[in-house]
């Protein structure tokens, strides 16, 4: 009998310590990565940012996977949102900020400008994508241009979907005639069992020195 309760009793402690470290974990996905990230993209949104005032500063015009290349901003998620967006949707890239699908045409181009972001852990960029409604703003930002798409819908779907990045989204055969925007992310939150997808189509461009007006990005409701 003493051996079964100093057996019961090194169970249970270990099953204690086994409970601490899986909580230690789960704070570290959901907490310690967010800082890590939200630093790390803050550094490079202001990286972009100076290269973009920076007169002498000539934007590439071929982007290597990795590669920050645009700075995306969404009214509906705060005044203070600023996210950079890198080429490629690679999990190391997907830790640092927003993804390019490769593939996909760059901002403002006929075609689809398709988008991935975090929605939980490691800085969360696309956390609220399913709060954005029909006719908000999404503005890129590049040394050149600001690009301001606007919501048009979404859906979701499963993950295995990958038509909705087509240059017309799920439509094969279609030819493109417009610049559209496509943002995807995981869904329901905490889980990737589907995928939320918002479609936008570009509304208008402004030149980066002139900026965008102020009546463009206001949020509505």
């Amino acid at each position: 009998m003493k051996l079964l309760r100093g057996l019961a009793g090194l169970v249970g402690e270990l099953m204690i310590t086994a409970g601490a470290f899986l909580l230690l974990f789960v704070g570290w996905q959901l907490w310690w990565t967010d800082v890590t990230s939200d630093a790390d993209a803050g550094q490079a949104v202001t990286v972009l940012q100076e290269n973009f005032d920076d007169p002498s500063w000539v934007q590439p015009k071929r982007v290597h996977l990795g590669d920050a290349f645009a700075i995306i901003r969404i009214p509906r998620f705060g005044a203070g949102f600023a996210r950079p967006v890198y080429e490629g949707t690679t999990r190391d890239v997907l830790q640092r900020g927003v993804g390019h699908y490769p593939g996909t045409v760059l901002p403002g181009e006929v075609g689809n400008f398709a988008l991935a972001g975090h929605r939980t852990t490691y800085g969360k960029p696309f956390n609220q994508i399913d709060k954005l409604r029909d006719g908000d703003v999404v503005l890129i930002e590049t040394k050149a241009t600001w690009y301001v798409y606007r919501v048009t819908g979404h859906q979701i779907v499963a993950p295995t979907q990958t038509s909705v990045i087509l240059p017309v989204p799920d439509e094969p055969d279609a030819e493109p005639t417009a610049a559209l925007l496509t943002m995807t992310s995981c869904h329901p939150e905490f889980s990737a069992r589907q995928r939320f997808i918002v479609h936008g189509e570009l509304e208008a461009t402004y030149p980066h020195a002139q900026g965008v007006p102020a009546e463009v990005l206001a949020v509505s409701g």
